[in-house]
């Protein structure tokens, strides 16, 4: 342990002895650390001052600076969150020691909410400390004054790395981070991370995993700690010329890779920054919620728990009420409204919500004027309001790593335990809500493996580099190849990237407007036109939601009733536009916590008024993104299920239903697979149990009802919930199966991932939205440009003509390769759906029923599920369940 006295001057030693302190072990270990030019990741339990930790290095480093007229000028220290409300809420945080230690430091954030003449000034006076996101970031590197902005940057703080680095988001932030270590040499990456189940694939993304151009600057510091690397293989570009062989690793002013890791088959270990881990903590307070009533099989509002939620609330200082969608949060708001007898401030938060309306909830928050905030992952991460004394989750955490994080939020001190409640919405949910609190119990992680980078994210980098300025593809190249993700990129495969965004591809090169840059007489790439920067700059970033429109409250003209004038309300957030354009004028439903009346679509704005007291929304909110189950819960709560020793740690109502199934067919194994057939009415059912999630389980429903159609059983479709698929046919399944024994295991052979897929993928919806995300992230299609933004109908229009055009023409094109990988892993989970399918081989347990059974009750409810939200949709579950339920236990 580090003394204090030693690296800690006098004014932090007399903050914290003022405030009763005593600074932590790992906070005097990362500020050593970082002040010798190294990198580190620390990984700590909620409350032990991460943050802090984070930053003591650059305020110790920016306290000791010399006089104002003779300080360096610039920005020192970069700070990146994965949300714009915890960079908010670390500015604050900030505040109170610089204010305090009367340090000459100025932090600023910048984020999508941020002013554009703040941003312009930014540029020309950076602050000291500036807190921004990935997709700022990625602005500022293409920025043309950034190598003068981030000439004299000397420490970069990536905050929740673990939620960074598992999609394109971190993909696009670890390429920001290798143009830093080129454009400041010396630089120190520090990440932050309390929930981490492989440490070491967060050390090497903080460092650069091999050799960096050498910066214009670059003239002295050795790089400690070795690497080398011999030439890569050659092979001839599709340019015809040799491919270039990689140079010799050139040192590196001041980075220092840390403790190398072993060597995987006599091979060269990877750089990986040094390692700071926090042990202890306080153990959580996590427990299921009781109702003492039994639960229905199906459904996720947790209807029948608002009441026992609404008086945790009251007996608790600040409560945070996560839910898994938008949806969920408007309709929960609502219902624990409607309950509010007392008057007790209740608020909402979540993404689509008006900047302004969440950073007055956030205000009140931290000023401990709320007694509760209905929230959805937007509050998931980092987020420390010290009066939050319970979380409660409504619905199952569908991750243990999740939960984790979100309990964190309660109690954030170490030495204290966190609060929380798990609230299923049905059966299953208690299932899975039993494997959560396991799951804590034993400190284990779920977070998901290491990616490979992502090749649209790739390209729209390059574009990038070259609005910032001119770039030789050698020193791009090896740039990019010290980012972790991107580190087995081929020299062939990064040549197709830079000729994809100087072409548009083979099938495209015809057409002008898809040449994005150009290459000089001096060998270099430089962005096409003034244009095509500032339709990067718009379009910018990873994430594709669907297209939205503004909703605006409109104000109803007085002596005329009907008549609501635009523009004049103020604006109350978003929702899609797909949504806004299923409504007519009188259509009601639940946006901003209130019931809104719809009147109309004026240019880009949904116009709504608040609709009377006591009306009911007869239009459901949108939906939002769903959380799959996560592998790792998904075999726990095979093993809850296989195991009837262990059914005595669950509620009495699940075990019993357990034991229902079993009477009447079967409880598979924890790797086995479960496949029931019955009749019911004028079809036939064929249901299986995978526990693998609703994204594998909708993909394997395609393809088996393409095998069934082959088979000429005439299937009519499917249904598929977290926990299993229904299929529904008009011939016998059954009968089939009894005159072939090997026909059910034939049906889910492995090989359904070989021709069965590619037939399906070439005509498959969903892989056409997979093209589409992939498309705008590359900037074949730019959905915003100056003075005009495409519709969601018209992106879906552009790229799916060119996605058949591709298909035809180029099938090996560069986005229809990022497209299958994304389908590999993201909508169509392919990836886990063949891991499922190697483990049931020879473990597939066919029951022939005459009736369905209470297991398959649970599936059989997705069926024609109606399109309401709410008691409306609980009642018509409730009868559905109950005649099935009859009719299985009869």
């Amino acid at each position: 342990m580090s003394d204090p006295a030693e690296i800690l001057p006098e004014r932090f030693r007399a903050w914290f002895a003022a405030r009763g302190w005593a600074p932590r072990s790992h906070q005097l270990d990362l500020l050593r650390i970082a002040g010798a030019g190294r990198s580190a990741l620390l990984v700590a339990p909620t409350g032990a001052g991460k943050t802090l930790a984070g930053f003591l290095p650059s305020l110790v480093a920016l306290s000791e600076r010399g006089p104002q007229g003779l300080r360096p000028k610039g920005l020192h220290t970069l700070y990146v969150s994965p949300l714009k409300a915890l960079a908010v809420d670390i500015a604050r945080s900030l505040d109170a020691p610089i204010a305090e230690m009367e340090l000459p430091v100025r932090v600023e954030t910048r984020t999508g909410d941020t002013p554009a003449h703040k941003r312009t000034r930014q540029i020309s006076r950076p602050p000291d400390i500036l807190l921004t996101t990935p997709e700022q970031l990625a602005l500022l590197i293409a920025h043309r004054e950034a190598a003068a902005f981030f000439a004299g940057l000397r420490c970069v703080v990536l905050d929740e790395l673990h939620a960074l680095v598992t999609s394109k988001r971190g993909d696009l932030l670890a390429l920001a981070l290798a143009r830093l270590h080129r454009l400041s040499p010396g630089l120190a990456a520090i990440g932050l991370s309390a929930t981490v189940r492989q440490p070491d694939e967060l050390r090497k993304y903080l460092v650069p995993q091999g050799p960096l151009p050498p910066p214009p600057s670059a003239a002295e510091g050795t790089l400690q700690g070795g690497e080398t690397e011999g030439a890569r293989d050659d092979e001839p570009s599709e340019r015809g010329r040799e491919a270039p062989r990689r140079a010799a690793p050139r040192a590196r002013s001041g980075l220092t890779d840390g403790p190398p890791s072993p060597a995987a088959d006599g091979g060269i270990a990877a750089p990986m920054a040094d390692l700071v881990t926090v042990a202890g903590g306080a153990k959580a307070d996590l427990r299921m919620l009781d109702l003492g009533r039994a639960l229905p099989i199906s459904g996720h509002t947790a209807w029948h728990s608002m009441p026992a939620i609404y008086d945790l609330i009251r007996a608790h200082r600040t409560t945070l009420v996560f839910v898994n969608t938008r949806l969920q949060a408007e309709y929960t708001f609502q219902e624990l409204w409607r309950l509010n007898e007392d008057a007790l401030p209740i608020a909402i938060h979540h993404g689509s919500l008006d900047a302004q309306q969440r950073r007055r909830v956030e205000a009140a928050m931290a000023a401990g004027q709320l007694r509760a905030i209905v929230c959805t992952a937007t509050l998931d991460l980092g987020i420390d309001w010290g009066d939050v004394d319970l979380v409660v989750n409504v619905g199952a955490p569908k991750g243990a790593s999740r939960i984790m994080q979100r309990i964190g939020r309660a109690n954030h001190r170490m030495d204290e335990p966190s609060k929380a409640y798990l609230v299923p919405g049905n059966r299953f949910e208690m299932l899975e809500c039993q494997a959560a609190l396991d799951a804590v119990e034993a400190a284990a992680q779920d977070t998901p493996d290491a990616r490979l980078g992502a090749l649209d994210v790739l390209a729209q980098h390059v574009l990038g580099m070259a609005c910032a300025d001119a770039f030789d593809p050698l020193d791009l190249y090896d740039e990019i190849v010290s980012a972790v993700p991107y580190a087995g990129l081929t020299w062939e495969s990064f040549e197709q990237v830079v000729d994809y965004v100087a072409t548009g591809g083979y099938a495209l090169r015809a057409y002008e407007r898809f040449a994005k840059i150009l290459r000089g007489p001096d060998g270099l790439w430089r962005v096409r036109d003034a244009r095509t920067a500032q339709a990067y700059r718009m379009n910018v970033g990873t994430i594709v939601e669907a297209a939205r429109v503004r909703v605006r409250l409109g104000r109803s003209l007085r002596g005329k009733p009907g008549t609501v004038l635009p523009k004049t309300g103020r604006v109350l957030g978003e929702i899609e536009d797909e949504f806004a354009e299923t409504l007519t004028v009188g259509d009601t439903f639940l946006f901003a916590g209130e019931t809104l009346r719809f009147e109309g679509l004026a240019e880009d704005e949904c116009l709504v008024t608040r609709a009377p007291p006591g009306t009911d929304p007869a239009i459901p909110s949108y939906a939002g993104a769903k959380f799959p189950l996560s592998t790792f819960l998904a075999e726990r709560v095979r093993a809850l299920i296989a195991d009837p020793f262990a059914w005595d740690r669950l509620p009495r109502q699940i075990g019993e239903y357990l034991l229902q199934q079993r009477r009447r067919s079967v409880l598979p194994g924890e790797r086995d697979l479960l496949v029931e057939t019955f009749p019911r009415g004028k079809r036939h059912y064929l249901t299986a149990f995978p526990f693998e999630g609703r994204l594998a389980h909708q993909t394997l429903g395609m393809l088996l009802t393409r095998r069934l159609e082959r088979d000429g059983l005439r299937p009519l479709g499917f249904a598929a919930n977290d926990y299993g698929i229904a299929i529904w046919t008009t011939r016998d399944v059954s009968e089939r199966a009894a005159r072939d024994p090997d026909f059910i295991g034939d049906l889910f052979a492995v090989d359904m991932l070989g021709d069965d897929l590619e037939a399906w993928l070439d005509e498959s919806a969903m892989m056409k939205r997979t093209f589409r995300q992939c498309a705008v992230i590359a900037g074949l299609i730019e959905r915003h440009h100056p003075g005009l933004k495409k519709s969601g109908r018209q992106v879906t229009i552009s790229t799916d003509l060119i996605y058949d055009v591709l298909r035809k023409h180029q099938p090996d094109h560069l986005l229809l390769r990022a497209a299958r990988q994304d389908a590999a892993t993201g909508l169509l989970d392919v990836r886990r759906l063949g891991m499922m399918l190697e483990r049931i081989q020879g473990r597939i347990i066919h029951r022939s029923l005459d009736r369905v059974s209470p297991l398959s009750v649970s599936v059989m409810l997705e069926i024609g599920r109606e399109r309401v939200y709410g008691e409306g949709a609980d009642e018509i579950l409730a009868e559905a369940e109950a005649e099935l339920l009859q009719e299985a236990l009869s």
